[in-house]
């Protein structure tokens, strides 16, 4: 095996110690893999470590990748992404996956931290009651969208208002406000939900230019993309390189 030098020392900073079945099993594929997503890919550009890890598990929420979600958070939170940033990753999903898809990803995520001796609950991060949680949730979707957001959670059809109402109360109001990771990371980690889950190109598109609009430039989300590829493949990859590119030149 031809494994590169680069690739078995971000291997070894992911899982130390840890040698993969494999290797043994499948050598040629590992040689390959290995060599492209963990020297060619991470040498690419400059995303730090952490970013990458958060874009990543949430890329695998977004495709269901559960078995590699349970191997990679283990890596990610060995590259500094910390418990209450995991477990804000994984609620945050629910709005965009239900929870229909996201159940196995909180049990995996409970299952690691408590076997690595961290104490559940982890610290209330809820900033809303359900008395407030509208007003704030308007609140995030204007600073995230701009003042065009301000009354859209009473918009549309008669029958149809209580969906932007609970976009607003619910999605931005019960999720977005919470503590733990800042609109930025949540704008992020929504664009890898999108990009990965596949047919959402006009959210994806949407929330492209939320991050743009929060600084999280074109080149940014390029950087994203290029690491998560190797987790969720070429097409949705470069469906998400286009919506990016709408975005940017609206």
């Amino acid at each position: 095996m031809k494994i590169t030098d680069a690739s078995k020392q971000y291997h070894e900073r992911m899982f130390p110690g840890y040698e993969s079945k494999l290797m043994e099993t499948d050598p040629e594929f590992i040689e390959r893999f290995d060599n492209f997503a963990f020297d060619e890919v991470v040498n690419q550009d400059d995303l730090d470590d952490r970013t990458r890890m958060m874009a990543i598990l949430s890329v695998l929420i977004g495709c269901q990748g559960i078995d590699e979600f349970k191997a990679m958070l283990p890596a990610a939170l060995n590259f500094g992404v910390t418990p209450v940033e995991a477990k804000e990753i994984v609620y945050q999903s629910v709005a965009y996956l239900g929870i229909g898809r996201v159940f196995p990803f909180l049990h995996a995520v409970n299952d690691v931290l408590t076997a690595r001796g961290i104490a559940l609950p982890l610290p209330n991060q809820s900033n809303t009651t359900t008395e407030n949680r509208l007003e704030a949730g308007i609140k995030a979707q204007v600073d995230i969208f701009g003042e065009s957001m301000k009354d859209f959670w009473k918009s549309g059809p008669e029958e149809t208002k209580h969906i932007n109402h609970w976009l607003a109360a619910n999605c931005f109001g019960d999720y977005y406000t919470r503590s733990g990771l800042d609109l930025k990371q949540r704008e992020m980690i929504t664009f890898c939900f999108l990009m990965a889950q596949g047919g959402c190109e006009p959210q994806l598109t949407s929330h492209a230019a939320a991050n743009i609009r929060l600084g999280q430039d074109k080149l940014f989300l390029i950087k994203i993309i290029s690491q998560c590829l190797p987790f969720i493949g070429y097409p949705r990859s470069l469906n998400a390189l286009r919506c990016v590119n709408e975005a940017a030149g609206e």
